[in-house]
């Protein structure tokens, strides 16, 4: 248990220190830059398996003349950019799609006329940039994107994250640009989680001052309101003491505590010692950044900082975990949109097996494969801290390597080791005093681990980086061929928002692994933990769902491979009939087949999810996408291009525009977009007046026998990390009243 405390201690601390680039206004180095940005709200509502947001901002430009506002931000990994809107003459102007390269002229051509303008288009993997001009001189210009993406529960655990920080590998943008993040007025963050299944608790990281609340079993709220020019001055000797008091108290109740006493212990109001709510971040994020305030100097109790004068800064992710009722049934739930019954509609269906899927007894070997590379400098500690808890929850049969790659590739163990207590200590004790520097040759950190291979052992490789391959042999199709001769399941884990993840996703699909986003911002631990329920425990393999009665057609995704323990299977498609259905999964369980079927209805008319369309299209779009890691095919990106313009999103070959009304007309582009977003904005207002919906299609003729899997009440990192965080903000915000 100590060795616990003393782990979700460390990722408690660390978690919001790491990373030091993000979204925000672009400015060329060197240059002095007018625009602020002035507000930032950002609203969310997940329902019926999906998300939807709204990212809602002003810029102010200070100087008496008019400027171009850039503004780059990241999107979640699966997240579908469909709307854009820029307010001229008061009011909001929906943006439509077309060609990247004619967008661009488009925007070039109204912006040298003085025309109002905007344009968002994709810079590289799920980071975008939007262009606004003008803003005018002494005045604000108003904006709004809104993105869709599939609601993510693995373990019963659903996780949405707002990623703001951009990794900081791209060199060259680096060299060229700085980045404004601070919002100087007003941010606001608003989300709403509509769930057909109950909730048992809410968890954000690293914003202590979130205001969580309880609508009933199935709907949660969670707010946070920032406000410019409002914090007094801070004191960080000062915090350094109590955040030290706060530790030692913390640690020292948990260790006289049961598990079942920690959610009494967070209900507690503890030693009355003053510490306003506000101060909650700075001291988790100034745990770790005490090594530039030594160079520094301390900061006297009088100085005023500047951190005070903003309202929020754009620079870390913002994390919301849920945790779902234990005990749930094993499900297949079906969210359908079909307006016209003489038409084909469009369907989502989601798999949530039981826990079919048993521990895995004999020994395995490990291969880790860390990237120790420059732009790892802020993430190290989380890699660390998770190679730590991976290697701790082996059995003494399983055996280990570390390999770590920069520039170069080196071996830091010699051979396999046993995973005793003792090897496994020595070893982190020699990966705590590697320091990361120099470029990304993940070719060769792969091929290294490839070497030395036992092939009567089973084997899983676990990648763990956070940027592109700039070093050495870049090729993708070399590292499918490298991987391809060998007989072994790579496990990614990506670190940051940056990482080449449509090179690391393939990889790991075609060895039959896996890749897990993990944001500097996440609670490491609970990622950890949700993996380490995978590499310990049987899959499903050669997965093929099978829909009988009626015609669908159009699924995606078209290769599904394999579905780990606590994972769910989101599949889209169309369906051109309704009725009763047969539908059946099968799989292979250690090698022997296994079938799970049911009887579900798929309606008529439904008119309340006119998003499953976009997000049917994104997901046409990643297999089209996946078909092009393995050769380049203009028909491909021909289809990518045509859904892209069909249903209104941005990719690497669309870009959408924003121009008077009157310019639409000139450059004769149909309005498709914005009775799109007409018609999702009344289904948004009508499904938020109406109560939570249950989406289960299966109720009647369950076909999963057993009850889904999960950490366990009090247990896993969700549980443990939650009442730990709740002891120290109780603690904290006491210390000084």
């Amino acid at each position: 248990m100590n060795s616990l405390i003393r782990v979700l201690l460390t990722i408690t601390l660390i978690g919001g220190s790491l990373g030091t680039n993000a979204a925000g206004l672009l400015i060329p180095k060197g240059s002095v830059d007018s625009l602020t940005i002035k507000e930032h709200h950002v609203e969310v509502v997940v329902e019926d398996g999906y998300a939807v947001t709204s990212v809602t901002q002003i810029f102010h430009n200070d100087a008496s003349h008019d400027s171009e506002a850039i503004y780059s931000f990241p999107v979640p990994k699966d997240g579908a950019v469909g709307e854009f809107s820029v307010w001229i003459d008061g009011k909001p102007v929906v943006g439509e799609v077309v060609e990247k390269k004619k967008a661009r002229e488009i925007y070039e051509q109204e912006k040298s006329n003085g025309n109002e303008v905007g344009l968002t288009e994709q810079k590289g993997y799920q980071t975008f940039e939007t262009s606004v001009y003008p803003v005018r001189a002494n005045s604000d210009t108003k904006i709004q994107i809104r993105y869709f993406q599939s609601a993510e529960i693995d373990m019963d655990v659903g996780r949405w994250v707002y990623p703001l920080e951009d990794g900081g590998v791209d060199e060259e943008a680096l060299a060229f640009w700085d980045t404004n993040t601070k919002v100087t007025k007003a941010f606001s963050f608003n989300m709403k989680i509509r769930s057909g299944y109950p909730i048992d608790a809410i968890r954000v990281p690293n914003h202590a001052q979130a205001n969580i609340q309880k609508l009933n079993d199935n709907e949660w709220q969670i707010s946070i309101v920032k406000n410019g020019n409002t914090s007094p001055p801070v004191n960080k000797n000062e915090d350094k003491d109590s955040l030290s008091m706060a530790k030692n108290y913390v640690v020292g109740k948990i260790k006289e505590a049961t598990i079942e006493q920690i959610e009494t212990l967070a209900d507690e109001a503890l030693s009355p010692v003053g510490l306003t709510l506000n101060d909650i971040t700075k001291h988790k994020s100034n745990s770790r950044s005490y090594d530039a305030e030594e160079r520094q100097g301390p900061v006297s109790s009088t100085q005023s900082s500047t951190a005070n004068l903003e309202a929020f800064k754009l620079d870390k992710d913002l994390v919301v975990y849920w945790k779902l009722k234990q005990g749930l049934p094993g499900s297949i739930d079906l969210v359908t949109y079909r307006p016209d019954p003489t038409k084909k509609g469009t369907f989502m269906l989601v798999f949530t097996p039981g826990d079919e899927l048993s521990e895995v007894n004999r020994g395995k070997d490990w291969v880790f494969v860390l990237d120790i590379s420059g732009s790892m400098q802020g993430k190290f500690a989380s890699l660390v801290e998770g190679v730590r808890r991976s290697l701790t929850r082996m059995r003494p049969n399983d055996r280990f390597r570390i390999i770590l790659f920069n520039d170069g590739a080196r071996e830091l163990t010699n051979g396999y080791i046993n995973a005793t207590s003792e090897g496994v200590q020595h070893y982190l004790s020699k990966l705590d005093q590697v320091r990361p520097d120099n470029g990304t040759n993940l070719y060769a950190g792969l091929a290294e681990g490839l070497n030395s291979l036992d092939a009567d052992r089973p084997t899983g490789i676990i990648l763990v980086t956070d940027g592109v391959a700039n070093v050495g042999e870049t090729r993708k199709e070399s590292f499918f061929k490298l991987l391809d001769k060998r007989d072994v399941r790579l496990f990614t884990f990506v670190m940051g928002n940056s990482a080449n993840t449509p090179l690391l996703e393939p990889l790991a699909r075609r060895s039959g692994g896996f890749s897990l986003s993990v944001s500097n911002a996440d609670d490491i631990i609970g990622r950890v933990m949700l993996a380490s329920q995978r590499l310990t425990h049987n899959a499903f393999h050669d997965i093929d769902v099978d829909i009988e009665g009626v015609k669908v057609t159009d699924m995606s995704p078209e290769a599904i491979g394999s579905l780990y323990r606590g994972q769910q299977l989101i599949l889209m498609g169309h369906y051109w009939q309704h009725g009763q259905a047969k539908v059946e999964l099968n799989a292979k369980l250690s090698g022997q087949p296994k079938s799970f079927s049911t009887l579900i209805e798929f309606p008529e008319t439904s008119t309340l999810n006119p998003e499953l369309e976009r997000l049917w299209a994104y997901a046409k779009i990643k297999d089209l996408s996946q078909r092009m890691q393995d050769f380049t095919n203009e028909d491909h990106k021909n289809a990518i291009t045509d859904t892209a313009l069909e249903y209104g999103l941005v990719t690497e070959y669309t870009s959408m525009i924003v121009l008077r009304e009157e310019q639409f007309q000139a450059h004769n582009i149909e309005r498709k977009n914005k009775l799109r977003t007409e018609k999702e904005a009344a289904a948004r207002s009508q499904r938020a007046n109406q109560p939570v919906r249950s989406n289960r299609a299966d109720e009647q003729k369950p076909a999963f026998q057993r009850s889904r899997p999960s950490f366990g009440k009090g247990g896993g990192s969700f549980g443990w990390g939650f009442a730990l965080f709740t002891l120290l903000l109780i603690f904290t915000r006491n210390h000084r009243r």
